[in-house]
């Protein structure tokens, strides 16, 4: 129960209060428990009031955005959920500044209708603009980190709201320095992009072939944009509300990075198991060379649609890589099968994945 004095605080600051709210309803994979509470935030002046007042009264603090990348726990949680809703957006000459809780594929539908280039190869992605440079967001051969201005944050230990350069985040593949700590929240975004209505030179094979051009070119950002959720959509990767494939937190497990000493084990091991001619796809990584999570994880028996129609919860039927609820599962349901899937590729090959998603109240 919140303290009737917080209570009144929070919503003298604007926020709207809701109890025992079930994240399912708040989540793309529409699994966990209740919030105990929900303080809905439509400013981003009463999100920084809010999640203030919330740690100087120490209370426990989740904070929420597209929840796109969330596996919360059946049992929900047990103190204030915190949604970011200010979807504001700033169009420029050649930047683009959106407020953490703006639908980020509406931001990217933004800057491909007004004419600007560089973000239309990370459209379809779900979720809030705030949880991108978090988790470095990427697809086809774009990253979030590589098109960042600055970032503006709200430093939850001294309460200060400042501007940060994208060299203090620690930007690497799927991650930051702001995704394991809690300390830092995402207020707003800048990015850089470009005033000539020109997409990105097309850095990733399957989207220049599927617009019938040759890496390293670029083309119109409107045709990128619709050929990329044409891809995604291929792979139940668009959120669509009638299709369980689409009911996932995405990729669920990172593509691992191989350090160069190890490699040559692993690529024997991998060898041993789906014979010696397999060729097995590579790319060059920060530390070592990446390999396909989504590649592994099929060669490792797990197929698409695994275990079968009977399960609560399934490998997408269109993608390995995403772990779905098909309408009636529990968040436990999703663990045990994620559990199931790390360990039997570590089993075959020798290579423990990671899970992308933050987990709450539950370990993978």
């Amino acid at each position: 129960m919140l303290d009737p004095l917080i209570r009144g605080r929070l919503e003298q600051a604007g926020a709207q209060l809701s109890e025992q709210v079930p994240m399912a309803s708040l989540t793309t994979l529409r699994l966990g428990g209740p919030a105990a509470v929900l303080a809905e935030c439509p400013s981003t002046v009463t999100l920084v009031d809010v999640v203030r007042l919330l740690d100087e009264a120490r209370v426990p603090t989740l904070i929420l955005g597209g929840g796109s990348n969330l596996v919360i726990s059946d049992d929900g949680f047990a103190g204030v959920v915190v949604r970011v809703a200010d979807a504001g957006v700033e169009l420029g000459e050649d930047t683009v500044l959106a407020q953490a809780g703006a639908v980020w594929d509406d931001v990217v539908a933004k800057t491909v209708a007004a004419g600007l280039g560089g973000l239309e190869c990370l459209s379809g992605i779900p979720g809030s603009t705030g949880a991108t440079p978090v988790q470095n967001v990427g697809a086809y051969g774009v990253e979030v980190g590589s098109l960042l201005r600055r970032v503006q944050l709200l430093d939850r230990t001294t309460g200060e709201v400042r501007w940060a350069a994208p060299s203090e985040l620690g930007l690497g593949y799927r991650t930051s320095v702001l995704k394991h700590r809690s300390d830092a929240l995402v207020l707003a975004v800048e990015m850089q992009v470009r005033p000539d209505g020109a997409s990105a030179p097309l850095a990733y094979r399957e989207l220049a072939a599927a617009l019938g051009a040759q890496e390293g070119e670029r083309r119109p950002t409107a045709d990128v944009r619709d050929t990329v959720l044409d891809l995604r959509r291929g792979k139940g990767m668009v959120l669509d509300a009638d299709d369980h494939d689409t009911w996932s937190a995405g990729s669920f497990f990172t593509n691992p990075v191989i350090a160069d000493a190890s490699l040559p084990a692993v690529l024997d091991a991998i060898r041993a198991k789906v014979g010696a001619e397999a060729r097995i796809p590579q790319f060059p990584g920060e530390t070592g060379t990446k390999l396909s999570a989504g590649w592994l994880i099929e060669r490792a028996g797990f197929g698409k649609g695994y275990p079968g129609d009977a399960s609560r919860v399934r490998l997408s039927t269109k993608h390995t890589l995403a772990l779905t609820n098909r309408g009636h599962a529990s968040a436990n349901d999703l663990v045990e099968l994620a559990r199931t899937v790390r360990d039997g590729v570590e089993s075959a090959f020798g290579v423990r994945l990671e899970p992308e998603p933050v987990t709450v109240g539950c370990v993978i």
